[in-house]
């Protein structure tokens, strides 16, 4: 046996295993997902026990990369046009998401919902649990009246069951 051999195992070529040893803590980095961002994302109403929980703003450091030219292209656009007093439209959100949350709070008309709310470039997307479609429409016009909101991404779902209109939380596995 020479110097670059390698045995084989119980069939397996030791080769072929030492590269994926090798390989696995690069596979487990790049599928690890993170907040990279800091998009803001908080729970506003919590009256519907079974509403699927959305998954928070995460992504791959693959996606990362994809994402930050697109989000500083966005982000800036605004402001060249003269729609936006700050140089990024990223740097509304964290402002306006908890006013979108104190506000419809206080509304009095969303309290038997469940709702979560993600600010990205003034857009605020809901997510969430509401009991008729006339409740998350009021809610959607509701959000619009919020200063700086440029927009409003409406992903509720009426009732709690069947599959939601946005991308659920992963479950932990026992």
């Amino acid at each position: 046996m020479g110097p670059l051999s390698y045995p084989a195992v119980k069939g397996i070529d030791m080769r072929i295993l030492l590269g994926l040893v090798l390989a696995l803590p690069a596979l487990c980095a790049a599928q690890q997902r993170q907040d990279y961002f800091g998009d803001p994302f908080v729970q506003v109403t919590s009256a519907l026990a079974g509403c699927p929980t959305p998954e928070p703003p995460s992504m791959t450091p693959e996606e990362l990369r994809a994402a930050a030219h697109v989000r500083s292209q966005h982000g800036g656009s605004c402001y060249r046009a003269g729609r936006c007093r700050l140089p990024d439209s990223y740097q509304y959100d964290k402002e306006i998401i908890p006013r979108v949350q104190l506000y419809l709070r206080q509304d009095g008309r969303f309290g038997d919902t469940s709702v979560w709310a993600l600010g990205e470039r003034r857009l605020v997307s809901l997510k969430g649990c509401v009991q008729s479609l006339e409740q998350a429409l009021a809610m959607e016009r509701a959000v619009l009246l919020v200063d700086d909101v440029m927009g409003v991404i409406n992903q509720l779902m009426v009732g709690t069951s069947g599959k939601p209109p946005y991308e659920a939380a992963r479950q932990p596995k026992p």
